[in-house]
């Protein structure tokens, strides 16, 4: 039990708080951010965090409006899938990668030995993520936790992220001052958002805290804990870069239709590199550009990587990085034109096929899983091939 002492002495943490913004007033119950703060401080301790580490935690919090204009200002999955993936993984990444895995194989050998997760895929998020562990961003966290828990666009979930880094300090982790990321809340080489720091984190070497910024073992080993602990099928693959038949029932490119790979065949699909088995794993077909765009096979663990990250353009960088550093070749450009949009052209899209009735999810510039739902519908609707990738030519059409 919490008693009424400790709830009073959490809830006095507010009294040494920043001065109060204007930007959020009127869209939360409590316009005040220092007295929203010492909600969060009574909350903090009914979840048991100790008075200690909530005055430690929140005590010189602040607001900053930078975090909030740079949460509005995103644009980088708006990107297509070539686009992406040449400037994060082609450029230099792809180069870097074996050699951080053989440096520290040892590790990683360790680690898949335990976890059942490559070393590839651990470290194609690594690399993405911080460089490996380069560039891990220098911000106070607990001032960017604050700032987008305070705010109105995603005010639950970095409010739970809040409560877990004052719940990470309490553990004995990380001091507030070693709390150090970029402005989004993530910390460590991996980039864990705190509530997966402080569930999936591992002390893997064994010094007796968990430390993801400063020890790579540490943060190596908790990537994989976390993909272990959501499903991830040891011995299995995750992506495979294949080329489809020109005749194609095309809307059959969809994560959600799942055939075993000796379906996939006898339609005519095949492996680039090397050849696709015939077996009864079941895969989906992926065509992150459309049906002139790259191919892949998305296997059953493609989608516990969807789980790290649930942007299409990220994840399937991120697969094709790890498929790169294991062996693979680069990705082809497509077998045809690709008249991808701009995020401008596909917020219009996005906007007609809302007033259309369709389900688009957030009127936002990137081609989500709902945007392209909503396209794949559209395109059977008006006789087109259903590939679920909008074009020029299928937004002029709607206008």
């Amino acid at each position: 039990m919490i008693s009424t002492a400790r709830l009073a002495a959490a809830a006095a943490v507010a009294v040494t708080l920043a001065a109060t913004p204007a930007l959020a007033a009127g869209c939360h119950k409590e316009p005040n951010f220092n007295a929203w703060v010492q909600g969060v401080a009574q909350e903090a301790a009914k979840a048991g965090v100790s008075n200690q580490a909530i005055q430690a935690g929140l005590g010189g919090v602040q607001f900053d409006q930078s975090i909030v204009n740079k949460d509005r200002a995103q644009g980088v999955f708006a990107q297509t899938f070539l686009e992406f993936s040449d400037r994060m993984v082609e450029q230099y990444r792809v180069k870097q990668g074996p050699g951080q895995i053989k440096k520290h194989g040892q590790t990683f050998q360790q680690i898949e030995q335990k976890y059942g997760v490559p070393a590839q895929v651990i470290a194609s998020f690594w690399g993405l993520e911080t460089d490996f562990g380069a560039v891990i961003g220098d911000g106070s966290t607990l001032n960017s936790l604050a700032t987008l828990a305070y705010d109105c666009r995603r005010p639950e979930l970095f409010r739970e992220q809040l409560i877990a880094a004052l719940k990470i300090i309490d553990r004995g982790d990380l001091t507030p001052a070693q709390m150090r990321g970029p402005w989004a809340g993530e910390m460590g080489q991996l980039q864990f958002l705190p509530s997966h720091y402080y569930d999936y984190g591992v002390d893997f070497d064994g010094n007796g805290r968990v430390d993801l910024l400063k020890s790579t073992p540490d943060a190596l080993a908790s990537a994989a804990n976390y993909l272990s602990s959501i499903g991830w099928r040891r011995g299995e693959p995750w992506l495979q870069e294949v080329t489809v038949p020109r005749e194609f029932p095309w809307e059959m490119a969809d994560l959600k239709i799942k055939f075993p790979r000796s379906e996939w065949v006898a339609a005519g699909v095949k492996g680039v590199g090397s050849a696709l088995p015939s077996d009864g794993l079941e895969a989906s077909l992926l065509l992150p550009m459309g049906k002139n765009g790259p191919a892949f096979l998305a296997y059953p663990n493609f989608a516990f990587l969807l789980e790290w990250n649930s942007s299409l353009v990220y994840t399937t960088t991120a697969g094709y990085f790890a498929t790169r550093m294991a062996g693979a070749g680069k990705v082809s450009r497509g077998s045809g034109p690709i008249n991808s949009l701009s995020a401008k052209e596909t917020a219009e899209l996005q906007t007609i096929l809302a007033r259309k009735g369709y389900n688009v999810g957030k009127v936002d510039g990137i081609i989500g899983e709902q945007t392209r739902a909503a396209v794949k519908e559209v395109q059977l609707k008006l006789g087109l091939p259903a590939d679920s990738y909008p074009t020029k030519e299928l937004l002029a059409q709607l206008r």
